[in-house]
C-alpha cells in the first residue's frame, strides 16, 4: 500500500515527511462502549491498531514513532482491567517480538518500568537490549510513562551527579528520549485535546492533530491522514 490518496485527491509528499510521530493511544474504552462490548475489548483491538500503525510508518519511512500506551496515572485503574493490559503486552512479545525484529524495528522505552511485574519488566529489557542494533525504526512506547516524573528524575539524576551549571542541551540527555528527535507531529486519537502528560519538554515545537477517530479504528489510512494535515502546517520554529 502506497500513499493513501483521498476521494479530494490529497496525497502524501514523501519529500516533506515527519521524521518523529507520536500518538497518544486514546478512546479504547468509548471504542468498546459504542459496540457494547467489553473494555477489554477495546484495549484488545487497540493493541491491534498498534501495529497497523508501526507497519504504515515503517512503509513510509517514518525514522520514529512513539506510542503512549499506559501512564503512571493509569495504575489507578480496575486491577482486573490494568492485569488484561498486561497480558496484552505479554502477548505481543510472545506472538509478534521476533516478527517485529526480523523488520529492523528498533524497541526503546519510554518510563518506569520498576513500576511493573518482575517478568514484565524482563520481558521489556530484553526486547529493548535485543533491537539495538536495528535501524529500520525506532519504536518508542511509552509505559508507565508520565512527562512530570521523567523531568523531576532527569533533575534529581542531576543533582546527584553534582552539575551545577545546565542547558537545554545537556538537560534533554537525562530525558528517556535522549536518543531520538522531538517530536515533529503529535496525534491523539478520539478528538481529546489536551497531552495528558505527554512529552511536555518535547513538544514545545511539535505540530498537534486531533482526530475524531478513535484508537482501535487507527489504521494505513488514518496515519496517511495524519501525515497529510501535518503537510498542511507552516512549521516557523519562531522565525518569519
Amino acid at each position: 500500500m502506497w500513499p493513501f490518496k483521498k476521494k479530494n485527491k490529497e496525497i502524501i509528499d514523501i519529500s516533506n515527511m515527519p521524521k518523529h510521530i507520536a500518538f497518544i493511544a486514546d478512546g479504547n474504552g468509548r471504542w468498546a462502549k459504542k459496540r457494547g462490548l467489553p473494555r477489554s475489548e477495546g484495549h484488545r483491538v487497540g493493541a491491534d491498531a498498534v501495529g497497523k500503525v508501526v507497519d504504515r510508518c515503517l512503509e513510509l519511512g517514518v525514522e520514529v514513532v512513539s506510542f503512549y500506551l499506559f501512564s503512571t496515572e493509569n495504575f489507578k485503574r480496575p486491577k482486573s482491567e490494568v492485569d488484561y493490559i498486561f497480558d496484552l503486552f505479554r502477548k505481543f512479545y510472545k506472538d509478534k517480538a521476533e516478527e517485529y525484529k526480523k523488520k529492523g524495528i528498533r524497541f526503546k522505552l519510554m518510563g518506569d518500568i520498576s513500576l511493573f511485574p518482575d517478568d514484565m519488566q524482563q520481558m521489556l529489557k530484553d526486547l529493548e537490549n535485543d533491537t539495538k542494533n536495528l535501524k529500520k525504526l525506532i519504536c518508542n512506547v511509552g509505559l508507565g510513562y508520565g512527562s512530570r516524573h521523567e523531568i523531576v528524575t532527569a533533575v534529581n539524576k542531576m543533582i546527584a551527579e553534582k552539575i551545577e551549571s545546565i542547558d537545554e542541551e545537556l538537560f534533554s540527555k537525562y530525558l528517556y528520549t535522549s536518543e531520538i528527535p522531538d517530536p515533529d507531529l503529535i496525534v491523539r486519537a478520539s478528538g481529546e485535546q489536551r497531552l495528558s502528560n505527554f512529552m511536555l519538554w518535547q513538544s514545545a515545537y511539535s505540530e498537534f492533530y486531533f482526530p475524531k477517530t478513535h484508537w482501535p479504528d487507527f489504521d494505513a489510512k488514518v496515519v496517511d491522514e495524519c501525515i497529510i494535515e501535518y503537510q498542511k502546517r507552516n512549521r516557523r520554529f519562531g522565525k518569519i
